[in-house]
């Protein structure tokens, strides 16, 4: 097997739930992902306009809070997604390498 043989094999092994990392998710899972975000995006907005009008900082502390609230709500949703898809079908396939990311994912999220 050649060297260009090998390459493209590691890259698809690595890869083949998200293919070229990227996944192809379901039309309902995008689009609670995105009405997520949307509204993370509209509080980020407001807590802008808070600073614009000169808001007291208790308030805007407690904006934020629910801010960093929101978007670790948000990423154990997209987490819990990937575990049962890409890395259920990785474990499926015999491609153990996906729980070696994923436990340094965790690793990353957990600090």
């Amino acid at each position: 097997m050649d060297d260009h043989t090998k390459a493209l094999e590691n890259k698809e092994s690595a890869h083949s739930c998200c293919g070229d990392r990227k996944k192809h998710r379901s039309e309902q899972e995008y689009k609670d992902l995105i009405r997520r975000l949307n509204i993370i995006e509209g509080q980020v907005r407001g807590i802008r306009g808070m600073l614009e009008q000169d808001a007291y900082c208790i308030d805007i502390l407690t904006q934020a809070s629910a801010v960093s609230c929101a978007m670790n709500s948000f990423s154990k949703e997209l987490l819990s997604n990937h575990i049962r898809t890409c890395v259920k079908e990785d474990i499926l396939n015999g491609k153990d390498e996906s729980i070696n990311e994923l436990v340094a994912t965790l690793q990353k999220l957990m600090k």
